[in-house]
């Protein structure tokens, strides 16, 4: 059954969590270090400040109510999930899949564009019914009792695209962990995903490196990753840990989600608030620590090794018409060459974009709109 759901933050709620913001006890921070060390002490301290003095809960209430949302149970789980029926009637459906530690709301500056595209200058034959769902154990979606991963995920949105809004077939976009459960939603579930847009591949081809280009990329790929990659290591083999630090601790939580942003965007020509005002920082931010869900959202790295099956067998392709846009801003997850990527995939359409990283959505909302849209009009 379908249930209509709205954000319903409480002044008591809120002020539990700005009480805990004004009574952090801030450990010293190394003269000097900026971002080298972790998550900026001179940023944080103004996050903080303008958290409990200018952040307008209420208003990120109301635009967290923006578009019709609800709850549907798919097998276990209470799915939140966006659905805007826009100008294509409920005849041209776009399920857009979130990573960590993005959320649903990742996607809102893009949304109103992909479903009313007339709205904006567009053509009306480009729109979408949009759907976005949060993925288990994130934001306002249930929680598993123990890790629960990616191709699970695929599954579960596929019966909420199929079975329970009953669009027999659909086309897919996702990036981070949205990347690679739109992969698995292409592999296994091909059939009713007729094609998929990628902003980072998540499955890996067989075998190795075939020439060197590809070996190249996969060194500098380990070498980002020692640099960059303690957060996956952790996370992955002991997320529990990391819940026990952070539980109660909102400022923790929103240091740890911020240097993400940070680190992985594309800030060559443009400021980190520049790229993610505050306001809009915290209302992602605020999804994980007013649902509790920093721990079940770490807790999907682990699941990452529970479910297995990232490296395909030999011989094995997703053979679903595979799109990637390549986001040129992306430091960590960088785009591999086109050779590996069509090992691995049906690859029908690259597009090498001026600028933006791994938040696309966030970071470049019109490139990302019209990339979505260009692809849409070849997967029909």
């Amino acid at each position: 059954m379908i249930k209509p759901f709205e954000v319903a933050w409480t002044e008591a709620e809120i002020g539990r969590v700005l009480d805990q913001v004004r009574a952090y006890p801030w450990p010293p921070a190394p003269v000097g270090g900026e971002w080298a060390y972790g998550t900026d002490e001179v940023f944080l301290k103004r996050l903080c400040a303008f958290w409990t003095d200018e952040y307008d809960w209420r208003g990120a209430v109301a635009e967290l109510n923006r578009f019709p949302q609800f709850t549907a149970q798919v097998e276990d789980f209470d799915l939140h999930f966006v659905h805007v029926v826009g100008e294509a009637g409920g005849k041209r459906p776009l399920l857009i899949s979130h990573g960590w530690p993005g959320s649903h709301y990742e996607f809102w500056q893009v949304i109103e564009k992909l479903a009313f595209p007339s709205r904006f200058g567009g053509q009306a034959a480009d729109a979408f019914d949009v759907v976005v769902p949060s993925l288990p154990g994130f934001g306002f979606s249930s929680k598993p009792q123990r890790p629960f991963g990616q191709r699970g995920t695929a599954r579960l949105f596929n019966a909420l695209m199929t079975e329970v809004l009953g669009y027999q077939t659909y086309l897919a976009q996702g990036g981070d962990w949205g990347g690679l459960i739109t992969s698995y939603l292409g592999l296994e579930h091909g059939a009713h995903a007729k094609a998929i847009h990628l902003n980072m591949f998540g499955l890996r081809p067989f075998g190795g490196p075939k020439d060197e280009a590809e070996a190249a990329w996969a060194q500098q790929s380990q070498s980002m990753m020692d640099v960059l990659g303690a957060y996956f290591r952790l996370q992955v083999s002991r997320p529990q840990s990391l819940a026990w630090l952070a539980a109660g601790n909102p400022v923790g939580q929103a240091a740890w989600i911020a240097e993400r942003f940070h680190d992985w965007s594309d800030l060559r020509t443009k400021g980190f608030e520049e790229v993610y005002p505050l306001d809009r920082l915290l209302t992602n931010i605020m999804i994980y620590v007013m649902t509790g869900s920093f721990t079940t959202g770490a807790w999907y790295y682990r699941a990452l090794l529970e479910e297995g099956r990232v490296f395909l067998g030999e011989g094995q392709r997703c053979e679903t018409p595979t799109a990637y846009a390549n986001f040129p801003g992306e430091p960590l997850y960088t785009a591999p060459p086109r050779s590996w990527a069509e090992r691995a995939h049906n690859l029908t359409r690259w597009t090498d974009m001026p600028r933006g990283g791994h938040f696309a959505a966030m970071e470049e909302p019109d490139l990302f709109v019209e990339d979505v849209r260009a692809w849409g009009r070849e997967a029909g």
